[in-house]
């Protein structure tokens, strides 16, 4: 089976464009100029706070080096930004940067900050994670856990965690999958709790496309090992040194094992947005959005809007080009038992 790189990459490009909401008004100004398009005024307003140590800054200097908004693209300067954030408890910070380590083959750096973005729910980290404990190459080999990853982020609809599930069921014993769907239950539990005390970010628009990075190598015949290469296939029906590896692409991968509806994508400009709930706490709509985005399908493509009316804060989504999208989406939403409606801009 070949590796590719392109699944990282699409991985990667899936959660890295998040604005923080600020703690400081530049850089709430900042923010607001970003959203308007007008990425330089946006730059200007984050470096200040950013280089005093803000947070939320620091992320957000990382975007727009990221995609070269503002400013000429530099990825190093971007993860150097992102690192900033992510040694301050920056929660987007640590998922982004994580997976950027892990892309650049920099996996030892890489493990600690997947770690604690699984612990939180983060399926991309979840599938990474799962993948490293079931074939031992940059963490310990662990078959129970490893599938308790997987099965956590499958569950929350990553199609290759749902393909390396079906690789996995080949080898691992059914009292082992038992008791890894278990500690998958209590992972949930506990990513519950850690939520709970977390505050994250909220999420522009999405770049048009993801990083270029080296390929992978393709699969040899020898046991997995830190650049996940997997054995080549034996005639035994047991096979004892399997591997696991990154699907080549998400589009060609299973559909997740539980139906899920068809992902609707935000457009580039539109009147109509979906209202999620209003909170009279900006950080409930903020851990509502962090909830939500990883059970409604399509709801990650979407801008989040936090809405001021007052002392209230209204989490919106969008935008949709048209009313019945909108409708579309609500209808998503509501299937997880979440309130939504359908508002004009």
């Amino acid at each position: 089976m070949s590796i590719s790189s392109q699944s990282i990459k699409m991985l990667c490009a899936s959660g890295l464009l998040i604005l923080s909401v600020p703690a400081f008004a530049d850089v709430k100004a900042g923010v607001d100029a970003w959203g308007r398009g007008d990425y330089k005024t946006a730059i200007s307003e984050w470096r200040g706070p950013a280089s005093r140590g803000d947070a939320d800054a620091q992320f957000n200097l990382a975007q727009a080096y990221k995609l070269g908004r503002g400013v000429q693209q530099d990825l190093s300067q971007a993860e150097s930004w992102y690192k900033k954030a992510a040694d301050q408890g920056h929660l987007q910070a640590n998922d982004n940067y994580g997976l950027i380590l892990f892309q650049n083959n920099r996996r030892s750096e890489a493990q600690p900050y997947l770690v604690k973005s699984a612990a939180r729910g983060e399926p991309r980290a979840q599938y990474v994670l799962g993948t490293g404990h079931f074939n031992g190459d940059f963490v310990e080999k662990d078959w129970i856990k490893a599938y308790a990853l997987m099965t956590r982020a499958s569950g929350q609809g990553l199609p290759q965690a749902t393909s390396n599930l079906a690789q996995m069921d080949k080898y691992i014993p059914l009292n082992d999958r038992r008791r890894a769907i278990e500690l998958a239950g209590q992972m949930e539990q506990n990513e519950k709790r850690v939520r709970t005390a977390q505050v994250g970010g909220l999420r522009p628009p999405q770049p048009s496309g993801p990083i270029q990075t080296a390929q992978l190598p393709p699969s040899q015949a020898t046991p997995p090992r830190a650049t996940y290469q997997p054995p080549a296939p034996t005639p035994s029906p047991a096979p004892t040194r399997p591997g696991v590896t990154y699907a080549p692409n998400p589009s060609s991968t299973p559909a997740p094992v539980a139906a899920a509806p068809t992902p609707i994508r935000a457009s580039n400009s539109g009147n109509w947005r979906v209202q999620l709930g209003a909170f009279g706490d900006v950080n409930k709509a903020k851990r509502l959005w962090g909830t939500l985005e990883g059970r409604v399908s399509g709801l990650s493509q979407l801008q989040p809007y936090l809405v001021q009316a007052g002392t209230i804060t209204r989490l919106q989504a969008g935008p949709f080009a048209t009313k019945s999208q909108a409708q579309s989406m609500c209808s998503n939403v509501k299937a997880t038992g979440n309130a939504c409606i359908v508002k004009a801009k």
